[in-house]
């Protein structure tokens, strides 16, 4: 498949993100550009790779559909990847119909956090995702197959001895040439990377960060690694999950220094000063039951809040946001329109500089080992830093 120049769409800010850093060593520039249904066309060229957050995990289908038939009539003859969820959460069918015009080749396998596809069923560390918890505050029953998520789309899996075969090429343009989607199967990074090499030049792709990072390894040479040292801004967290997951994390973090408060009562006041002393966590307040209905709802109230408490501190702040939904509706709140990745904490955990040149690191909410978010705490602020004058 060829990548020069190439454009990428994503579903939530932290997904856009984690495929920026995985698209880096493919252009001489990566960027995230944060679109909405009101926004100027994308800009690009053929040096560049661009990343557009076209936010619409939690959209109806018809107008996520819309949505992403709009940034592909912009995209001018680019080559593209669509980045969907690893476990096929939003409305990943009418997303992916809106390129159904054109070849589609579809892998959502991502092996570095135990996603795999083994006879066209998705698996969270071996357990199918039907019976997973993977889905635990979605409201709706997840899907039994991929190609169940991908309905109405015509669809046909390729099993995973075909992939790890010389047959995978064949398999796939049989696929096209019958006007049937194919899904891959994938256990580790290198069926990803067979598929990549067997893709038809023209296709579109489609996968999670997993393929996103085996497109990245098709580059001839290194990416260049921006030296990004810490701001010593004051560092304000914003975990926008109520998961056992997040609250492990955030216990690990608050004993390694990080204040941890609940987004409850006067809050602001709050947070300014515990930011004067150090690193703060906003956490939804964990007496709140956790809500399908109320998640859109929930998250606005956090940003709204992160937002204020960033513009009341004197001095610039960074950010730790976890959660596409909630990082997208922070940065929307803060007039943050796009973002440059300059490394990464971890798998998915990437460090960005805003055009202002304050650190912004987004994780998706499943993300990360126990300690991931006293990791990122500790790459931002080092022990001992001196925060810098202003």
């Amino acid at each position: 498949m060829l990548t020069e120049g190439l454009l990428a769409l994503a579903d939530d800010l932290s997904g856009a993100v984690e495929t920026a850093a995985c698209l880096r060593p493919l252009g001489r520039s990566t960027t995230v550009e944060l679109s909405g249904p009101n926004s100027a066309p994308l800009a690009h060229n053929a040096q560049s790779v661009v990343v557009a957050d076209l936010d619409n995990r939690a959209l109806p289908a018809a107008e996520a559909s819309q949505r992403a038939r709009e940034a592909l009539r912009e995209q001018g003859g680019r080559p593209v990847f669509i980045k969907i969820d690893s476990q096929l959460r939003g409305p990943v069918a009418a997303v992916l119909g809106a390129a159904a015009d054109r070849p589609l080749v579809v892998a959502p396998a991502l092996p570095a956090l135990g996603r795999t596809v083994a006879g066209g069923v998705a698996h969270v560390r071996g357990v199918p995702l039907h019976l997973s918890d993977g889905w635990r505050v979605e409201g709706t029953a997840p899907p039994r197959s991929v190609a169940e998520a991908l309905t109405p789309l015509r669809c046909r899996g390729i099993a995973l001895e075909i992939v790890r075969s010389d047959a995978l090429a064949g398999a796939i343009a049989e696929c096209l040439a019958a006007g049937r989607v194919p899904i891959c199967d994938g256990e580790t990074d290198a069926d990803l990377d067979a598929v990549v090499a067997a893709a038809p030049d023209g296709a579109l792709l489609a996968g999670s960060g997993g393929l996103a990072a085996a497109l990245g390894r098709t580059a001839t040479a290194p990416v260049a690694e921006n030296p990004h040292p810490a701001t010593g801004n004051p560092l304000l967290m914003v975990v926008g999950t109520g998961s056992p997951t997040a609250a492990e994390q955030l216990r690990l973090a608050e004993l390694r220094g990080t204040r941890v408060l609940d987004h409850t009562g006067e809050i602001v006041p709050r947070a300014l000063a515990a930011l004067e002393h150090g690193p703060v966590a906003l956490r939804i307040d964990p007496s709140e039951p956790i809500a399908p209905e109320r998640s859109r709802e929930r998250a606005r109230g956090l940003a709204a809040t992160a937002a204020r408490i960033v513009e009341g501190c004197p001095s610039p702040v960074d950010l730790v946001l976890t959660g596409g939904e909630t990082a997208r509706l922070v940065l929307d709140a803060l007039g943050v329109r796009s973002l440059s990745p300059v490394g990464q904490v971890h798998h998915g955990a990437v460090v960005c500089r805003t055009p202002e040149g304050t650190s912004v690191v987004t994780r998706p909410g499943s993300f990360g080992e126990a300690d991931s978010l006293a990791r990122i705490v500790e790459h931002l602020s080092p022990a001992g830093i001196e925060r810098l004058p202003q």
